[in-house]
């Protein structure tokens, strides 16, 4: 296989910055770099499997695997971030809600104009790049400055880099291109998130309010994007469409696209259910 320079570069800067940010002794930053290494594991794991030569896309275990991160993003987000933010300041909390997901939404669809820039790698592995080195400095200013969040929240944010990781060693196996480049996007949420773990927010409830609030709302536009929708032309149709069937194919995907999302959201407060009343 084919190694990339980029993938090679991301994943030795996660190495070194990891022992780095152990050495600060601060606990917050040790969550950051448990959930950045979760999120690289899940992404490269993903990619291999996607990535084989001969191996053949399942669109079913596409849409479970985007259904049921979606669907625990969903959760996450809404249970262990938005209540915070709201309880800094309700108004200006849930304005910074509307604001990430108004920013997610501008930032994806003006992201796609990249596509037609010359790039030195993959389109596909910039995009992802810049969606993780953007998810990873959320990820550590929220757990940064909110010391009793757990892992969960962390864990149920980076699930989607599985099936995304999946879905682009696939597009890129099928353009005859190195699927070792999607190491760099495998390792950007710890590349962005152990430095922002370090930052410290001012004590003030609104700004507090807005930057949560904010972090919820990328957070829920993330996970509404990876919504396994069964639709034409979109990610799970290019999938399907290598069946003769793929008409009907979607159809029955369409219920497992239900059932997972939910799954995901009832997988996350049966977790947070044993953690809190389990002990």
């Amino acid at each position: 296989m084919r190694l990339s320079r980029f993938g090679l570069l991301g994943l030795l800067a996660l190495v070194v910055l990891t022992p780095l940010a152990l050495s600060a002794g601060v606990p917050e930053v040790g969550k950051v770099v448990g959930i950045s290494w979760v999120a690289f594991a899940a992404m490269a794991g993903a990619a291999l499997l996607g990535g084989r030569t001969g191996a053949s896309t399942d669109a079913t275990r596409l849409v479970w695997g985007y259904g049921l991160a979606s669907g625990a993003m969903i959760a996450s987000a809404a249970a262990f971030i938005v209540p915070d933010a709201i309880g800094h300041h309700p108004k200006f909390g849930g304005f910074g809600v509307a604001l990430g997901i108004l920013v997610g939404f501008s930032a994806h669809t003006l992201g796609h104009r990249a596509t037609h820039v010359d790039l030195p790698f993959d389109h596909t592995a910039a995009e992802l790049t810049a969606h993780a080195l953007a998810a990873g400095a959320i990820i550590g200013i929220v757990y940064g400055n909110m010391p009793d969040l757990g892992l969960l929240l962390g864990l149920a944010i980076v699930s989607h880099k599985g099936p995304a990781g999946y879905a682009a060693a696939d597009r890129l196996r099928r353009a005859d291109k190195s699927v070792s480049v999607l190491l760099l996007p495998a390792a950007g949420v710890g590349l962005t998130a152990i430095p922002a773990a370090l930052l410290n927010l001012p004590s003030s409830g609104p700004f507090n309010a807005v930057v949560f609030g904010f972090a919820a709302g990328v957070f829920l536009h993330v996970a509404m994007d990876f919504l396994p929708r069964c639709e034409l032309g979109g990610e799970v149709y290019e999938v399907a469409s290598v069946t003769d069937d793929a008409h009907a194919l979607l159809d029955r995907l369409r219920v497992r696209a239900v059932a997972s999302t939910g799954l995901g959201g009832v997988v996350v407060f049966a977790a947070w259910w044993l953690l809190e009343f389990g002990a």
